[in-house]
């Protein structure tokens, strides 16, 4: 395979991480090998496939979770719950709250 340029190596790795648009696909205990050809690079992994669901980050401040916690008469750990349910959304957030106080009821 020389002859033709085609080099073949062997990368030591504990695992592989592909990230997918919607979950991780892990490789335990892999076997990887690496193959150049022309200048390009080949990754060939073998091994036991993990996937892993992504779980998306909510963003907030802390700004968000006091106006959230005086809007709807809660605490700020109340808030930040709410807000994590509702992946930030503040106004989502203000009316979960203030329907479980029986204030408004949730749309």
């Amino acid at each position: 395979m020389r002859r033709m340029g085609i080099r073949v190596r062997e990368l030591e790795c504990e695992k592989v991480v592909m990230t997918l648009p919607d979950r991780d696909l892990i490789i335990e205990d892999p076997k990887v090998s690496v193959i150049e050809v022309q200048g390009e690079r080949i990754y060939q992994v073998v091994g036991r496939e993990v996937e892993v669901p992504r779980e998306e980050e909510v963003e907030f401040t802390e700004e968000d979770v006091k106006l959230v916690a005086e809007q709807a008469g809660v605490t700020l750990e109340e808030a930040r719950k709410a807000l994590e349910e509702v992946g930030g959304d503040l106004a989502q957030a203000i009316i979960l709250l203030r329907a479980r106080k029986g204030g408004v009821d949730a749309q």
